[in-house]
């Protein structure tokens, strides 16, 4: 690490809303842990390299080697090797692996999280919420995916006579393009079942996220990933990401939308399936009979994870008139009380956006929305003596359609507020938008809750929670509707995404045909009066 990075402090000076304090000293990360984790990217040894820079300084952390459209290939053509003796093994020694991956992951999530805050500037809290993530995902598929893999029979065309089996055999290589926003989580969950499956995995990190991607793969090498089978690769997105999405059998993205609709298609231009996990403009509604202080207390961490930028955080509060003022005294008092710096330890409550291009959005969509007429609750300013992308946790009121930020997704620590006056309004207004990725309701009538969540048009819709309580149940589909994307993370549909289902059914005794001496029109008869009798009948 550089001695910038290791000298990383922040300033005690303390402004309303963002109390804070000198950092201590920062964890010591190896500082051979850069050139280590380099020889585990495929690019050849006199690459050109490029700097990863922590957002709380803008200081280099590490210099990386920089992946070709050669290196791709051959990332490709070893892994499409390695692929053929990982898928031969059984599911349960792949199994073997992803349990002990998790124990290295909780073993070394002092590390883990070090290298989180420092290549993304998230907080503390907010990184460990990635560490779970790892962990949970790769205990969920080691115990779960001999179950969602193995084979089933069904019904044959004959009962009896025909014996119809149902495989999942593995697609060949995946390729995951992961994003800079959650640079543990959303790098390693995918490949992972994608791994159990039995496919080999090419991995393009962020760059903003190659640290933490590189460390993370290293730990599945040291629980026992047999050589070739994760391959990585760095560069931009526009190279490297293409030739990668371009080059695998089963497409794996997580981004924008307008980069995802590019995604699909190219993939459908193959035949080729993809997953994507895209935008949203996500809604929180807080029922007239909530308990407002826990829905105030949800509200902040929902809104400001990992300084808004998070694909399911909250970025707009549907308030029912009758509890808006009250919500609005508790959430409002713990807004301007949240702390924010650049400290590697608990202390913080919200850290940095990552980069310039991200502050510059978020500030545009604030002014905007000023100019234009809203309301400033809490924050509405950066603040550069903090580091160079430190923004206030911000709350509006008084959005209108003409404000940018009324449809546009902010991907900041920006919330606006909407007042309804019934439930109806509250689901129309939450489908108000062409994304469908997140939503919370809060009702302390969970059968009221369930009924307004079963109406809205959401991938994923928590009843008084924010989003941990779907995020983290990884036996359940996770995905979005309308912009926000296609196909589901965790559960069942989590792993079979990256397999082919497969059926063979074997006919036993007389031949599938007309009996020889029946006339067809018989034959015909009797077989529909045999559907009739065998309708219902079912095979284990």
């Amino acid at each position: 690490m550089t001695d910038q990075l290791l000298g990383m402090q922040t300033t005690d000076t303390e402004a309303p809303g963002s109390q804070h304090r000198p950092s201590p000293a920062p964890h010591v990360v190896d500082p051979t842990l850069p050139a280590r984790l380099a020889r585990r990217v495929r690019a050849a040894g006199d690459a050109p390299r490029f700097d990863c820079l922590t957002p709380f300084t803008g200081g280099v952390v590490a210099t990386l080697p920089v992946s070709t459209v050669a290196d791709v290939e051959q990332a490709y053509d070893a892994a499409r090797v390695a692929q053929a003796r990982w898928a031969a093994r059984s599911v349960a020694d792949r199994a073997k692996i992803l349990l002990r991956y998790h124990d290295l992951v909780l073993d070394h999530q002092g590390e883990l999280l070090d290298l989180i805050q420092l290549e993304s500037g998230k907080a503390r809290r907010h990184a460990f919420e990635e560490v779970l993530d790892v962990a949970g995902v790769s205990r969920h598929y080691a115990r779960k995916a001999p179950d969602y893999l193995r084979p089933r029979r069904h019904l044959g065309a004959i009962p009896l006579l025909t014996q119809s089996t149902e495989l999942h055999q593995p697609r060949g290589v995946v390729g995951v393009v992961g994003p800079w926003n959650y640079p543990l989580s959303m790098s390693i969950t995918d490949a992972l079942p994608a791994l159990i499956a039995g496919n080999a995995v090419v991995l393009r990190p962020d760059e903003k996220a190659s640290l933490t991607a590189l460390r993370a793969v290293e730990l599945l090498d040291q629980a026992g990933l047999p050589r070739d089978i994760l391959q990585v690769v760095l560069g931009p997105g526009r190279t490297i990401g293409e030739a990668v999405l371009d080059r695998a059998d089963y497409v794996m993205y997580t981004g924008s939308t307008a980069t995802g609709r590019k995604v699909a298609e190219r993939a459908a231009s193959r035949l080729v399936g993809a997953s994507l996990e895209l935008g949203g403009k996500n809604a929180m509604y807080v029922a007239d009979d909530a308990s407002l202080r826990h829905a105030a207390e949800s509200a902040v961490r929902s809104c400001f994870s990992s300084a808004g930028q998070l694909c399911i955080s909250i970025e707009r509060l549907i308030l029912h008139e009758r509890i808006a003022d009250d919500f609005l005294k508790h959430f409002l008092t713990r807004v301007r009380k949240m702390t924010l710096g650049a400290e590697l330890d608990w202390g913080v409550d919200m850290g940095s956006l990552i980069s310039q291009a991200q502050l510059d959005r978020v500030t545009q969509h604030v002014e905007d929305a000023r100019a234009k007429g809203a309301t400033v609750l809490a924050g509405g300013h950066a603040r550069p003596e903090l580091g160079p992308y430190f923004y206030e946790p911000t709350v509006l009121e008084g959005i209108t359609q003409a404000m940018d930020c009324r449809m546009n997704e902010t991907f900041g620590p920006v919330v606006s507020i909407y007042r309804v006056s019934s439930d109806e309004e509250a689901i129309t207004l939450a489908n108000d938008t062409n994304y469908g990725l997140n939503a919370s309701v809060w009702s302390k009538d969970t059968r009221r809750g369930r009924h307004i969540a079963s109406q809205l048009r959401c991938g994923t819709v928590n009843v008084n929670e924010g989003y941990i309580a779907a995020w983290g149940s990884n036996g359940s589909p996770m995905g979005g509707m309308g912009e926000s994307g296609l196909g589901r993370r965790h559960g069942a549909e989590g792993i079979l995404k990256y397999t082919e289902s497969q059926n063979i059914s074997v006919q036993h005794g007389t031949p599938f045909k007309v009996p020889p001496g029946v006339p067809e029109k018989v034959w015909a008869r009797s077989m529909a009066t045999g559907m009739r009798v065998m309708k219902g009948f079912r095979l284990s």
